[in-house]
């Protein structure tokens, strides 16, 4: 990954929220949200985020397919070809109940994939303004600096499970589960906010009832290269070919092994 193309990945970022997601934050008319499903909101920022970065990765990077979140709503088919060649991973506005409400946190998620494996991550906080951004096998950097994990202060490890995504049966067990071993602390419905608040010890864990890959490719990334680890239940380390539950977020390997037999026994 040359700087050049980083950077101007950032700048394409900070453009679209500039231009697109900002001036609509808290001024959205009614008919400007619609439902995916049942409890997914969709907003007219989503398509317009998705269009306008989609035009600009076309440009910068002509080879690479583009796969968006709205795109692949529509053609779920598009999620079974990630594992070949080059292909941008976009998510045009991740945490869009958030952006729906008036509320933060929400941001813009981009990676960059090759055969399957996600080579680069771009996460971007528009209201802060922050920008994540790994590199496979070069590090982690936040606004520029080069950052590793760390781990909360707490004697607890503090917990942000999805639990609203499941059933209440299981939401019950993984709660008794955690009683005791960790402190379980409210989510802020948007993976983009997730993955830093691990590498920065605001939580020390994170579980994910969703794996969406546009949701994950580049946070988990973020983590893996600042020091931290995301896997399945199972130990399976993250990849965007695989979208089961209960996917596993923690600020170290030690942390994520102690948090797993904690959740998943």
């Amino acid at each position: 990954m040359s700087p050049i193309l980083a950077e101007q990945v950032a700048m394409l970022m900070r453009s679209v929220a500039t231009e697109i997601v900002l001036p609509r934050f808290q001024r959205l008319a009614d008919d400007d949200v619609a439902e995916k499903a049942p409890g997914d909101l969709v907003t007219i920022v989503d398509h317009e985020s998705e269009s306008r970065i989609a035009e600009g990765l076309a440009r910068l990077l002509p080879e690479a397919r583009i796969v968006g979140e709205e795109a692949a709503t529509k053609n779920p088919a598009l999620l079974d070809t990630l594992d070949r060649d080059m292909v941008w991973l976009v998510d045009p506005l991740d945490g869009t109940s958030n952006f729906a409400e008036g509320k933060s946190p929400f941001a813009l998620m981009i990676a960059l994939l090759a055969d399957g494996e996600t080579q680069a991550g771009w996460i971007f906080d528009p209201l802060t303004p922050r920008i994540c951004y790994a590199e496979r096998g070069r590090g982690a950097y936040l606004n520029g600096e080069r950052i590793a994990s760390q781990t909360s202060p707490h004697t607890l490890p503090l917990a942000a499970l999805g639990l609203h995504f499941m059933s209440e049966e299981q939401q019950q067990a993984f709660a008794a589960r955690a009683d005791g071993k960790l402190k379980i602390v409210p989510i802020p419905r948007c993976a983009g906010e997730q993955y830093p608040r691990v590498v920065l010890g605001q939580n020390d864990v994170a579980l994910f009832a969703k794996s969406y890959p546009y949701d994950h490719a580049a946070g988990s990334l973020f983590l893996e290269e600042a020091g931290g680890k995301t896997a399945w239940s199972d130990g399976a380390a993250y990849s965007v070919n695989r979208q089961d539950p209960d996917l596993l977020s923690a600020a170290t390997p030690k942390l994520w092994d102690q948090a797993a037999e904690i959740l998943f026994g």
